[in-house]
C-alpha cells in the first residue's frame, strides 16, 4: 500500500533555455510558468525557478544559470538533428537540477528540448514535462514517447489539438491554461482598431492579419516580440499602405490596457498552436477573438459567442468575421474567461497532476 503525497510540495520549475523570463523570447511559456509558479505558491507549495540570467522571477526565488541559448525548435525541420552548443544553457540548468534534486519532491520541465526528456530516467526525483508545442521533429517525438511509455502520466499538454499531433495523444494529460484574472481589466467600449499579439515570426502568420487590416481599412495594433526582422521587413514591403502600428513587446499590465481597447484580437497561426494564451487574455479584457480553426484557439473560441472561427489561411474569412463583430457581447467574453481560464481552475488541474505523478512514483 502506498502513502499519499503530503499536502504541500517542494517544486523546482526549470524554464526554457531560449532566453530570459520576461524577454518575450519564450513566447507563451513565460506567462504559463509565471502563472503556475504564483498559483502553486499561493496554495502553500514551495517554489523555486531556474532560468537564464536577466530573468524576471516576479518576486519568487530564482536561480540564474548562464550558458549559450538553444536554437528555437519551431525554426527547424522534421529531420533536424539534436544540437547542443558549447557551454549550453540547457545542459547547465539540468546539471544544476541534477545536483539539487534531493531538495525537491518534483521537478517541472518547461523546455521543449531533447535533453531533459533523455535525462528523465537518470533522475531519482520525478520530472513532470509540460510540453509547449506540438510535434515538430522526429527526434523530439521519439524521446517524448519514450518518456510517456516509461513514466506514464508525466507528459502534460495544453490542448487536445496539440496532443493530436503526437502518435501518443491518448497518453498525454490535457491541462489547458489559466491567467490571473485580476490583472485584466474589462473594457466595454473599444476603440476603432483591431489587435494582433504574438512573436513576430513566420509561423504566426502576421501577414494575414495585416492583409485583413488593409482590406477593411481598420487600423491594426501589433504587439509582441520581434523575433524575425527579415520577416517583418518583408511584411512592410508587401503591404506599404496597410494601416498598421507596431507597439513593441509589452509586459502584462501595459498589454492588457492596449489589448482591452481593441475591437477584436486576430489569431492567424500557420502552425498548430498548443494553446494560445493571448486568446484567454483577450477574453478576460472582454475582447472577441477571431482565430483560424486550427490548434488550441479553436478549443477556446465559442464561434459566434466569444468570437469567430475562420477557415485556416483565409484572409477573406478574417474580413467577413471582422464585419460581424457587432454581434458579439463583450461581457460574454469576460464570463467565458472567468468560468474556464482562471489560475484557480488551472491550479486545480496542475496540482492534481503533480499528486498523481508523486503517487505513481511512491
Amino acid at each position: 500500500m502506498t502513502n499519499e503525497p503530503s499536502n504541500s510540495f517542494r517544486l523546482l520549475l526549470v524554464s526554457s533555455p531560449i532566453g530570459p523570463l520576461g524577454s518575450g523570447l519564450g513566447g507563451g511559456v513565460e506567462l504559463t510558468l509565471r502563472n503556475i509558479a504564483m498559483e502553486m505558491r499561493r496554495r502553500g507549495h514551495t517554489v523555486k525557478i531556474v532560468a537564464t540570467p536577466g530573468s524576471n522571477s516576479w518576486g519568487m526565488p530564482l536561480v540564474e544559470i548562464d550558458g549559450t541559448p538553444q536554437i528555437s525548435a519551431q525554426t527547424q525541420g522534421r529531420d533536424a538533428p539534436t544540437i547542443m552548443p558549447a557551454s549550453s544553457a540547457l545542459a547547465n540548468v539540468w546539471e544544476y537540477a541534477r545536483q539539487v534534486q534531493g531538495d525537491y519532491d518534483l521537478i517541472l520541465n518547461f523546455a521543449y528540448d531533447w535533453l531533459p526528456f533523455y535525462l528523465t530516467p537518470f533522475f531519482h526525483r520525478p520530472i513532470a514535462h509540460l510540453v509547449s508545442m506540438g510535434s515538430l521533429t522526429e527526434a523530439m517525438d521519439q524521446v517524448i514517447e519514450k518518456v510517456v511509455t516509461e513514466f506514464p502520466g508525466t507528459i502534460g499538454v495544453h490542448s487536445q489539438a496539440q496532443a493530436a499531433t503526437f502518435a501518443f495523444a491518448d497518453r498525454c494529460q490535457c491541462l489547458g491554461n489559466g491567467i490571473q484574472l485580476s490583472m485584466y481589466e474589462f473594457s466595454a467600449q473599444p476603440s476603432p482598431w483591431i489587435g494582433w499579439v504574438g512573436r513576430i515570426a513566420p509561423e504566426k502568420g502576421l501577414e494575414d492579419a495585416v492583409a485583413a487590416s488593409e482590406l477593411t481599412g481598420i487600423p491594426l495594433k501589433i504587439m509582441g516580440f520581434l523575433q524575425a526582422e527579415g520577416y517583418w521587413q518583408r511584411i512592410l514591403r508587401d503591404y506599404p499602405t496597410a494601416p498598421i502600428e507596431y507597439e513593441g513587446f509589452l509586459e502584462t499590465t501595459e498589454l492588457q490596457k492596449r489589448l482591452g481597447k481593441c475591437q477584436a484580437l486576430l489569431m492567424t497561426p500557420r502552425w498548430v498552436e498548443a494553446f494560445g494564451n493571448v486568446a484567454i487574455e483577450a477574453l478576460a479584457c472582454g475582447v472577441p477573438v477571431i482565430a483560424y480553426r486550427r490548434g488550441g484557439p479553436a478549443e477556446i473560441v465559442e464561434d459566434g459567442k466569444t468570437g469567430f472561427l475562420v477557415e485556416p489561411d483565409s484572409v477573406e474569412g478574417l474580413v467577413e468575421a471582422i464585419r460581424k463583430l457587432p454581434q458579439i457581447d463583450r461581457y460574454a467574453c469576460r464570463q467565458r474567461a472567468e468560468a474556464e481560464y482562471s489560475t484557480t481552475a488551472m491550479g486545480d488541474r496542475v496540482e492534481q497532476w503533480f499528486r498523481d505523478i508523486l503517487k505513481w512514483r511512491k
